[in-house]
């Protein structure tokens, strides 16, 4: 499979050696190094479309008695077998006082760059490795953090105007990116709610929830009681990304 190798920008795709992944250091027990905090993309989920124009930031606090070294090697990993995925490089390392550093990798995709298998959105381990100035170090997965795949959602209700009490459709599509053909395709059979937001309030409701068809798309039909705003909520799942699509105001006579 492939890595990316990056620094402040994320520019190329390399091999992954095995020498790159093994850690040098013994594991946490064994140093005198603390993590005090580890946070991925702010501690949201890594959302990954086709465009390959995101970024996120790696970001991890420790400290030792004797301060924290300059680098070390922050990873987001997938692995299973002898395939694997990685997004690695040297942080920056930023000292809060004689002890604590902080350090961070910024992570920020390239077009010429290939994306992950679309087997590989879930859970990614977290993989730390830093040192200290008196030579501790401390190499270990640390947790995991989701990278998901983009979703899409549109919505459409009408007819508009329409007589009070009479039947108003509201139809949309959902469709996630295929990191497999770097294209949208509909999503199937997925539960979407269907919501609605009175003119003058800033609340949505579930109204009922239906499922997309074969090719991503929804469709439902209501009783239209004042004016308001329709929209499509879809909850997401572990490898593909929440969404709310944009309100459709109908206007209700």
């Amino acid at each position: 499979m492939r890595s990316a190798s990056v620094g402040a920008v994320l520019t190329g795709a390399l091999t992954l050696c095995g020498s790159v992944l093994a850690a040098p250091a013994a594991h946490a027990a064994e140093t005198d190094v603390v993590i005090k905090k580890v946070s991925v993309n702010g501690g949201k989920s890594i959302v990954l479309g086709t465009s390959r124009t995101e970024s996120f930031t790696i970001s991890v606090t420790a400290s030792d008695d004797s301060g924290i070294k300059n680098g070390g090697f922050l990873q987001l990993l997938w692995e299973k077998g002898d395939a694997f995925w990685s997004f690695h490089g040297k942080p920056k390392c930023t000292a809060a006082s004689a002890t604590t550093s902080t350090c961070k990798l910024s992570v920020k995709l390239d077009r010429d760059l290939d994306l992950p298998r679309n087997t590989m959105a879930g859970l990614w381990d977290v993989y730390v490795q830093l040192e200290s100035k008196d030579g501790d170090r401390y190499g270990d997965v640390y947790g995991t953090h989701p990278v998901k795949r983009r979703s899409t959602l549109s919505t459409d209700a009408g007819p508009e105007p329409v007589a009070k009490g009479k039947t108003i459709t509201v139809t949309g599509k959902l469709a996630r990116a295929n990191w497999d053909t770097y294209k949208y395709a509909g999503f199937a059979s997925q539960s979407v709610g269907l919501q609605f937001r009175p003119k003058g309030s800033s609340t949505y409701t579930t109204v009922k929830t239906v499922k997309s068809d074969a090719a991503g798309k929804l469709k439902a039909s209501v009783k239209a009681t004042s004016d308001g705003y329709w929209r499509w909520s879809y909850a997401g799942t572990s490898t593909t990304a929440a969404l709310k699509s944009a309100g459709d105001f109908v206007d209700v006579r």
